[in-house]
Order: structure tokens, then C-alpha cells, then sequence
């Protein structure tokens, strides 16, 4: 019998996503008229999922949503975008996390997000999702559910021989038992800042030599240094180094969410991380260069 083939497996946050256009992002006090706004099915966790399936891979998302109108979206949204939504629970009592994110005319953004359901995210939901868990698969983790949640999902994983990616985003510091079974750790220059406990420079240099630095914590460490591209180190002394493709910036929401989904799909297949990591910065470049869907 031929075995399925295996999953990217999103463990992580789901936000119905408010993008205001503006600009400039207000100041304190500070009144701006913007130009549009526009809903978006997101979380860090779900951006994730969905670019792992635009990239070609077997994607689930493990979740939580309230039994809401936002929920009801975006699991929706999961569901058209090939990806994999049994296993995202409706959480009673609570509501379905969202965000509110400001595009300035620079592209750039500034967010605040309220999580809700995701935070009850726990052990429970890992049980629940056992069969996800095997040989082969690939385990995504945001910082945006609690950390304990995070450690089981990852402890599960790699008791079963899969591999653990997390996206330390926003920045905080894992916990001993999550960061003793990450095997891919990937980070901006502000996470990479708090982690490797050392200034970084927002250079393709200064990804370099956070990545070597984070790469005697974590097996392999990811850096991203938005339009100056991307590094990596292994514990094993191995670098790699990619420029940023240059392209007319429209926005940068979701590019981070892009690189990692897309990064996962390409290793899933068997790609070397050279290629993935390539192809990731591909994709993130075509993200940040087109008008948000």
C-alpha cells in the first residue's frame, strides 16, 4: 500500500484581518484620513497554512475560532485555499481572534491584534490531531498561542520523527522544552535581536552573524532582513546567504508569513535549504510587490 504523502502541519493563530490603507500611521493623539480598508483571512498561523498549499504541499491547520461570524470566514477561507480545516476547533465563550493593520504610502505597517480563541490553544488540541503528527511530516509554530501549546505540538512531532520549524514572531523567548525540539528556527532582525541577545544589523552581514550566534541554540537559524535579503547558519558551520530580490513595494503584510509557509513546502518535497530558502525569498518578494487580494 502506498503511503499518503505527507503534511505541512500548521499549529498556530487564526486572525480575521482589518488592512486600513494610510498615509502615514498616526501618532499619539493623532487623527489621519486613510484611503480604503479592506477585510483578509490571516493569523500568522493561517497565512502560514495557505502559503504552504499555493506552494503545492499537503497543508492543515490546527486552530482554534469562535462560533462567529469571523470564525465562520476563515475557516471558509481554509477550506477554498486548500487547506486542511478539521482539526481547527470552535472554542465557545470566546471570540475569533483579529487584527487591525495601517499601511503607510512606504508599504510598511504597524498592527494590533486581539487573540481570543487562539489562546486556548493547548495539549488538548494535539491529542485531538494525533493523526497529523507521524514520520515526514513538517510542524509550523508561530508565537502568537501560548507557549505551552506550542511545546506540546512540537514535543508530539518530534517524538514522532517529523521536523519542527518555529517563527519566533512576535518576538519571545521559548521555553526550554520548545526550544529543545525546534529544528528550524526562523526570525526578523528585531527577534533575532531579543534571541541571540545582541544588536543586529539590519544588513545582509548582520543576518549573518545573528544566524551563526542563534545557530549554537538551534540546529539551523533563519534571519530575515526584509529588502536586504536572508541568512542562515547550521551548528554544523554550513552559511548560506541570499540577497533580496528588488521589486516595487506595495506592502509588506503577510511577506514573513509567505517566506515561512513557502520555505516549509520546499523542504516537505526534499528540497536542500539553499533552494528553499531561495524559493522562499522568491515568493515573498512576488508577495510584497502585488496589491493585497
Amino acid at each position: 500500500m502506498t503511503e499518503p504523502a505527507p503534511f505541512v502541519v500548521v499549529f498556530g493563530s487564526l486572525h480575521y484581518d482589518i488592512i486600513v490603507d494610510s498615509p502615514a500611521r498616526p501618532r499619539k493623539g493623532e487623527t489621519i484620513a486613510g484611503h480604503s480598508w479592506q477585510p483578509k483571512c490571516g493569523g500568522k498561523g493561517g497565512n502560514q497554512a495557505v502559503a504552504a498549499a499555493g506552494a503545492g504541499a499537503r497543508s492543515a491547520m490546527i486552530g482554534a475560532v469562535a462560533q462567529d461570524d469571523f470564525g465562520r470566514t476563515l475557516l471558509g477561507n481554509l477550506a477554498a485555499r486548500g487547506v486542511d480545516p478539521r482539526f481547527v476547533r470552535i472554542s465557545p465563550g470566546t471570540s475569533t481572534g483579529m487584527s487591525v493593520a495601517i499601511c503607510d504610502s512606504d508599504g510598511d505597517y504597524g498592527a494590533v491584534i486581539v487573540s481570543g480563541a487562539n489562546l486556548s490553544l493547548s495539549e488538548h488540541d494535539v491529542l485531538t490531531a494525533c493523526e497529523l503528527f507521524a514520520r515526514g511530516n513538517i510542524l509550523v509554530l508561530q508565537n502568537e498561542v501560548p507557549d505551552t501549546a506550542n511545546a506540546a505540538a512540537a514535543a508530539a512531532m518530534k517524538a514522532a520523527g517529523g521536523l519542527v520549524i518555529l517563527n519566533a514572531a512576535p518576538a519571545r523567548v521559548p521555553s526550554e522544552g520548545l526550544a529543545s525540539c525546534v529544528d528550524i528556527l526562523v526570525v526578523n532582525a528585531i527577534e533575532a535581536e531579543l534571541l541571540a541577545g545582541v544588536p543586529v544589523v539590519e544588513s545582509l552581514k548582520g543576518a549573518q552573524a545573528a544566524a551563526r550566534i542563534l545557530a549554537g541554540s538551534y540546529p539551523t537559524a533563519v534571519v530575515t532582513v526584509g529588502d536586504k535579503g536572508v541568512a542562515s547558519a547550521t551548528v554544523q558551520g554550513e552559511a548560506i546567504a541570499i540577497e533580496a530580490i528588488p521589486v516595487e513595494l506595495v506592502s509588506t503584510h503577510g511577506a514573513g508569513d509567505e517566506f515561512i509557509g513557502v520555505l516549509a513546502a520546499c523542504l516537505l518535497r526534499g528540497d536542500h535549504l539553499a533552494e528553499a530558502l531561495a524559493r522562499a525569498n522568491r515568493a515573498a518578494a512576488d508577495l510584497v510587490s502585488r496589491p493585497a487580494a
